[in-house]
């Protein structure tokens, strides 16, 4: 399992940092955040938290500080080139797509009504079945261990 920030939400916080920036021109913040998203691309998240720490300096500082925390506090959700390497999206988008695919479109509907937990286990077993690992599903199902639990 790979735990990552959404790159595009990460960039939306340089964006931030560099609106806080008043005396930078629009050309300035812009080469800035291209500058720090190359970075984050590359892994070198460190690099960006000493970039956001050396704009800490004046009227705008507690906020600049607010932004830096937050790469601070998701340094191991900075992943993004082992999570490219292993072809995985680094957005949020597939995921937000995929819930309103399966979540909305296929559990909720017109005269359509779950419990909680049995619409958590349906999702379950459609993805067990949509990901071709259905068999494993049976065979853990039918081992000695749920067997004995049961």
């Amino acid at each position: 399992m790979h735990e990552l920030l959404d790159f595009y939400h990460a960039v939306e916080h340089l964006g931030k940092v560099a609106g806080l920036r008043k005396n930078w021109s629009a050309r300035k913040r812009k080469a800035w955040i291209s500058k720090q998203r190359r970075f984050l691309l590359k892994g070198e998240s460190e690099t960006v938290v000493q970039a956001v720490q050396a704009l800490c300096r004046g009227r705008n500082s507690k906020a600049i500080r607010t932004e830096r925390d937050y790469f601070v506090r998701n340094r191991s959700r900075l992943a993004f080139p082992t999570v490219k390497a292993l072809n995985l999206p680094i957005g949020s988008g597939a995921i937000e797509s995929s819930i309103r695919r399966v979540v909305n479109l296929r559990l909720k509907g017109p005269c359509i009504f779950w419990y909680k937990e049995n619409a958590e286990k349906m999702l379950m077993l459609r993805s067990y079945y949509k990901s071709g690992r259905w068999n494993c599903l049976k065979q853990m199902a039918n081992s000695h261990i749920s067997l004995l639990a049961a």
